[in-house]
């Protein structure tokens, strides 16, 4: 039924005049939205998506488990093997789990501890407009935009309280390189304006422009209590970011996500662990969790010198990916990679071949001559719970932000039991209607 809707549905739109308004309240001081999509003009895609009830539940079960497992000593004792980045016993604030539905479940693509998108998602998601109450009476958001905002500032404050127990946060700072430059600048400001609102001194700024003296980390002379880190350079190994790794080691900011975090649930090698059930049996994983990783974590491998021919010969049935990839940076199709970039990729010593798990579709509007869009489900989540449902609509090998018709989207569920009606229980007129193509 999903795929039913994601191809003929059109009655859910955006209302741009709403996400404008909740822009605008949610930045109060910043400027409007059009000013800042400039440049960012398919940030946000015109129509939602739909899952079902199966799917969900999957998602969610994949999550417990998979945190299940790595916080087993044995996970954790393989998974930062090579590292030594202190322990602050924090979460990782701002996680995501990015899947791809399958009509009765998902399978886990990949974990992300630097999720990008999540706050401009959350506003997109109170900015919906449906034209058609018998869907709408069919379906619902599993996850509320209009609560995100606050739950996001608690899990900040909790990751503070982890590592500080009762010490007052005085400073937030948001981290990247060059900040007014990147893509989703709009929503470092939606994140510096929801600290600022609940009382917290916060401010962004460049990862070079830090300093580490006195047993602090200071931005502007003034010590940083807690960094919202959205550097892509996970080990912050570049030397931009030394100040930045030497409170870090020290101990003498929280960092979230850290290098640790990075390390231990968002470098592509865990997906081959996820995906191994004879290591995960050895590891002590309980029977439970081994069973919902198999039948949705593809499975994965990584790719060395001795396998190459193998996995070439196989490559179509491969997704790679680099152990640190980001927003799809550097990640092919197994069915249109060269002979030249495999090579690199061998030589590279850092890449996972995922076993390819399609993509589900979305018509990006209404007619059958519309482009169908591919799409991923985005759990945005803090531990085991999911603080937002989203999507992300694309055309090409991987997500981007800047189709047509595509970006971000909201994600509207069929409620528990409605794909079991029979046509004549269905509301008349709605899309579900056998006899309406579009609504």
């Amino acid at each position: 039924m999903p795929d039913v809707l994601n191809d003929t549905c059109h009655c859910i739109s955006l209302d741009e005049a709403a996400l404008v308004r909740h822009f605008d309240a949610a930045l109060v001081r910043e400027g409007g939205l059009p000013q800042l999509l400039v440049g960012r003009e398919h940030l946000f895609a015109p129509y939602p998506v739909f899952a079902n009830q199966a799917q969900w539940d999957a998602m969610q079960s994949v999550i417990g488990a998979a945190h299940e497992v790595m916080a087993l000593p044995a996970f954790q004792a393989e998974a930062l093997a090579a590292g030594d980045w202190p322990e602050q016993h924090t979460l990782s604030a701002m996680m995501a789990f990015d899947f791809h539905p399958e009509p009765a479940g998902a399978k886990l693509i990949e974990i992300n501890t630097n999720a990008g998108g999540a706050y401009l998602a959350a506003l997109l998601a109170e900015s919906q407009r449906n034209c058609c109450e018998q869907l709408g009476e069919l379906l619902a958001m599993p996850t509320s935009g209009r609560d995100a905002p606050a739950r996001w500032f608690a899990d900040f404050l909790h990751e503070w309280r982890l590592a500080r127990g009762a010490r007052p946060l005085g400073r937030v700072l948001i981290v990247d390189d060059a900040p007014e430059q990147q893509f989703l600048y709009p929503e470092f400001l939606l994140f510096r304006e929801l600290f600022r609102r609940n009382g917290i001194a916060c401010d962004i700024a460049d990862a070079a422009a830090l300093e580490y003296a006195g047993g602090a980390l200071r931005h502007a002379g003034e010590a940083v209590d807690l960094v919202y880190n959205r550097c892509t350079d996970f080990a912050l190994q570049d030397a931009a970011h030394a100040a930045l790794a030497a409170a870090c080691r020290a101990d003498a900011v929280v960092l979230t996500p850290s290098p640790r975090h990075h390390a231990l649930y968002a470098d592509k090698r865990q997906l081959v662990r996820l995906s191994d059930d004879a290591f995960l049996a050895r590891i002590g994983a309980s029977s439970a969790a081994r069973h919902v990783l198999a039948a949705h974590v593809p499975k994965a491998r990584i790719v060395t010198p001795a396998y190459a021919e193998e996995i070439w010969a196989a490559r179509k049935q491969y997704f790679f990916k680099p152990f640190a990839g980001y927003a799809s940076r550097g990640a092919y199709r197994g069915d249109r990679i060269t002979k030249r970039v495999w090579a690199d990729i061998v030589d590279s010593g850092n890449y996972i071949a995922q076993a390819f798990a399609p993509p589900a579709t979305r018509r990006a509007a209404p007619g059958e001559d519309a482009a169908a869009l591919k799409f991923d489900l985005r759990c945005v989540s803090y531990g085991v719970d999911i603080r937002l449902l989203g999507a992300r609509l694309y055309q090409g090998q991987t997500t981007n932000l800047r189709t047509v018709s595509g970006g971000l989207a909201s994600v509207f569920l069929l409620k528990r039991g409605t794909e079991e009606l029979n046509p004549d229980q269905r509301p008349a007129g709605s899309v579900l209607s056998p006899n309406q193509t579009t609504a």
